[in-house]
């Protein structure tokens, strides 16, 4: 019968463990508020893109783009990442047009100069489901296609 107590002592240790961690992580999230929130607006030609870009009280960055192809469907989704320096790095997590089934998730760079966000454009590849910018690649901002200047949020 002891015996039977320390494995149930044992064995509940790592719940109750688990349960203070995920307690823990509510109340970080919790205190990471907005600090600030901008709007963005561009367009290439007949396409055009609005973002929304939140800086948390951690430093991270969150948000959503729209981007509106004359062409073909539009790509709706949110960014989540941040700020090395003067560059915003970013996972974009969109559908495309009406089908809310397929999510599709992009690296996205946007150069900070003069208030505008430039895109940037560069080799990406993906592993194991996940894509990123290929290491030792540069990107090039002057061959992107948007440019974004601010806007005032409606």
């Amino acid at each position: 019968m002891k015996r039977n107590l320390i494995y149930l002592a044992l064995t509940a240790v790592p719940f109750i463990f688990a349960c203070n961690q995920s307690e823990k992580k509510t109340d970080t999230t919790a205190k990471d508020s907005v600090v600030n929130q901008n709007c963005y607006a561009a367009s290439f030609e007949k396409d055009s893109a609005a973002m929304i870009v939140k800086t948390m009280a951690s430093g991270k960055i969150t948000g959503s783009l729209l981007v509106k192809y004359a062409e073909k469907p539009e790509n709706n989704g949110t960014i989540n990442g941040k700020f090395s320096g003067d560059t915003l790095y970013v996972d974009y997590r969109f559908n495309t047009g009406n089908d809310k089934s397929n999510v599709f998730t992009n690296p996205l760079a946007f150069l900070k100069k003069d208030g505008k966000l430039m895109m940037g454009v560069a080799q990406i590849e993906t592993t194991l489901g996940s894509s990123y910018f290929v290491k030792g690649k540069p990107i090039n901002y002057e061959a992107g296609k948007f440019t974004f200047t601010e806007v005032n949020c409606k």
